[in-house]
Parts: structure tokens; C-alpha cells; sequence
């Protein structure tokens, strides 16, 4: 059995998919803030968990033998709506469920760390980073992503070996779908405006993966030797790309299906992140290699948006901090005036 938290994210709801079809037994625990909807083709092949990991129930664990750890606040804007939040989540409900995995001997933990921890700002050298580079995370959500490997590396020993997974920027296709990452923001605005704006004047560096390739890496290091993949840290990308390069992609696939996008650049702005990460530990040790390219992911979200398939791209399910502000002002509504019906 594995317990995947978050299991219905947008990673999450790819990654369930993914154990299924290799054969693993799956549970899963998630809040479900979002809805559980990226799960309903597969509901009755898990079992579904609704619960708070600051609220842990130790019975989570029971029979399980690995843990994919998701769950948590998941980007810039989030953490910066809620820092306290955004601590409590992602570090320290991450120790707390580390603790508890050590204590019943559960060895294989993978963490979805961030790429985002390697970032110096975009006026910083343009250097090559790997797993062994000094990093000095700046942001709330990369900080509570570091505290966290920090407080994972900690609990490290024979009865628990975690794997951190440095992931890139994320893009594709899910049935929790997205379109507040970048490469399907584009998609989002080629549809909505036709035009692309880039900031920066699009020079700054991102790594990015498919979220079909890192639901893929979750099985990889499942299936790995835990003398490999034990109390390791891997970098998950499948290139480094400039966003301005990303652009120029989806403007390319756009005229491939008969629409002309155009690309605005503005200059000026220093603030963007920006970073290049290495991937050769994850290809020499691990042997996991990402295969979709970011034209590929482009391809297939265009047809599924042009079939119908989460067109309503203005939802604000699709986009977390719109939809966690819209459920906290939902939520202090009816604190004052009691239930709605």
C-alpha cells in the first residue's frame, strides 16, 4: 500500500494513475479543498481519505510501506497569502508525518521538494546548479520546502530513508487541471486574449517536467533499490528552458491548429526568478530520464481544451490562490451569517 497525500492535486491525481498502473495498491489523504473530482474515474480502485495532515491520524499508516508526500501549499502566491499556514503545512506537518513514518518503520518517504530552492533572483550569475550547490532559498514556499528536506535529512537512518525530489516547474495535462504555471498560463491566455506578455524581456531560466514524467520519477524511485534512492536528493527536470522559449512554443502549436498568437516582451522588471538546474545525478543514479517535451504537453492541452475538456478556463478552481481566496472570504460569510440554507 501506498499513501499518497494530496493524491488530488494536480500532481496528485496523475501520480494515483500512475501507482495503479504499476500495480500498487493506493491510498490516499487530501482535504480536498479543490473537490475530488480529479479522482472520480479512479475511486473505486483506492481508498480516499478526507483529512488534515496538521490533524494526523496514525491509522493513515496502517499497512502502508511508502509514502508519497504532496500535500501542502504549492506555490509563491499561496505562501505568501498565509506564511504561518504555509510553515505549518509544508514543514511541519511534513516532519510530523516523517516522525510517524520512522516510527513505524516505513523507510521508502518520497518528498516533493521544489526546484524553486536554487533560485538567486535574475541579477544573480548564471550558474549551473546540482543537489550539491549552496542554496540560500528566498520566498516563504522555497524556505518551508528547504526547512522541510532539512527536517526529512534529520530523521534519516536505517528505519528511514526519504528521497527528495527537487521537481521543476510543472506543466501537462491532469484531471485536476491548472492554468496558474507557466507554461499553461500561455496555453490559458492564447485561448482567452491571443497574445502572450512576457516579462523581463523573457530572459529569465526555469527548469520544468511534465507532471506525467514526475508522476513516472514517483515510480521510478518506488521501484528502486533504497540504497540508491534513500536519503538522496534528485533534481526533476526535463530541460532548462528561457520563457521566452516557451512562448515561441505555444505560439508555434497554436499555427499548427490555425491560430495566430502574438508575443508582447516588456523589459525593465528585475525581479523574476531564474535559475538552471543539473539532472545528471537523476540520470546517472536513479537512471530516470523525463520524456514529454514541452511541445508535446502544449499539443495535448490544446486538443483537450478544444474538446470541451476544462474550457472553462476563467474557473477559478484552476488557479489556487483565486480559489483558496474565494473559499476564505465563502468561509468568513457564513461565520457571520450561519449556514446558507
Amino acid at each position: 500500500m501506498i499513501l499518497v497525500t494530496g493524491g488530488s492535486g494536480y500532481i496528485g491525481a496523475v501520480a494515483v494513475r500512475e501507482l495503479l498502473n504499476h500495480g500498487f495498491a493506493v491510498r490516499v489523504v487530501d482535504k480536498f479543498l479543490f473537490g475530488d473530482e480529479g479522482l472520480e474515474e479512479v475511486s473505486n480502485r483506492i481508498e480516499s481519505i478526507q483529512g488534515d495532515l496538521c490533524q494526523f491520524d496514525a491509522a493513515w499508516l496502517d499497512d502502508v510501506e511508502g509514502v508519497v508526500h504532496l500535500a501542502g501549499l504549492s506555490n509563491d502566491p499561496m505562501a505568501e497569502f498565509n506564511p504561518e499556514a504555509n510553515k505549518k503545512l509544508n514543514t511541519e506537518a511534513t516532519a510530523i508525518l516523517g516522525e510517524h513514518c520512522k516510527r513505524r518503520g516505513i523507510k521508502r518517504f518520497i518528498f516533493a521538494s521544489s526546484c524553486s530552492i536554487y533560485d538567486r533572483g535574475i541579477l544573480a550569475e548564471d550558474i549551473l546548479q546540482d543537489e550539491e550547490s549552496p542554496v540560500e532559498p528566498r520566498a516563504a514556499y522555497a524556505v518551508s520546502k528547504y526547512q522541510a528536506e532539512r527536517e526529512l535529512l534529520k530523521l534519516s537512518g536505517p528505519d528511514f530513508c526519504p528521497t527528495l525530489l527537487r521537481q521543476g516547474t510543472v506543466y501537462g495535462w491532469s484531471p485536476r487541471m491548472r492554468y496558474d504555471l507557466v507554461v499553461n498560463t500561455f496555453v490559458k491566455s492564447a485561448f482567452d486574449k491571443g497574445c502572450l506578455t512576457v516579462h523581463c524581456g523573457g530572459e529569465m531560466w526555469r527548469p520544468l517536467i511534465d507532471v506525467t514524467d514526475i508522476a513516472r520519477a514517483y515510480v521510478a524511485c518506488l521501484q528502486a533499490d533504497l540504497k540508491i534512492v534513500g536519503n538522496q536528493i534528485f533534481n526533476l527536470s526535463y530541460k532548462n528552458y528561457r520563457i521566452l522559449e516557451l512562448a515561441h512554443w505555444v505560439r508555434k502549436v497554436f499555427r499548427e491548429h490555425g491560430m495566430n498568437i502574438e508575443i508582447e516582451v516588456e523589459y525593465g522588471s528585475t525581479r523574476g526568478r531564474s535559475y538552471r538546474v543539473s539532472t545528471k545525478k537523476t540520470e546517472q543514479v536513479l537512471g530516470f530520464r523525463p520524456q514529454i517535451s514541452v511541445e508535446e504537453a502544449i499539443q495535448v492541452m490544446v486538443g483537450k481544451i478544444r474538446n470541451g475538456i476544462h474550457a472553462d478556463i476563467h474557473n477559478p478552481r484552476y488557479y489556487n490562490i483565486q480559489w483558496v481566496e474565494l473559499l476564505c472570504m465563502a468561509e468568513n460569510i457564513i461565520k457571520k451569517t450561519g449556514s446558507i440554507i
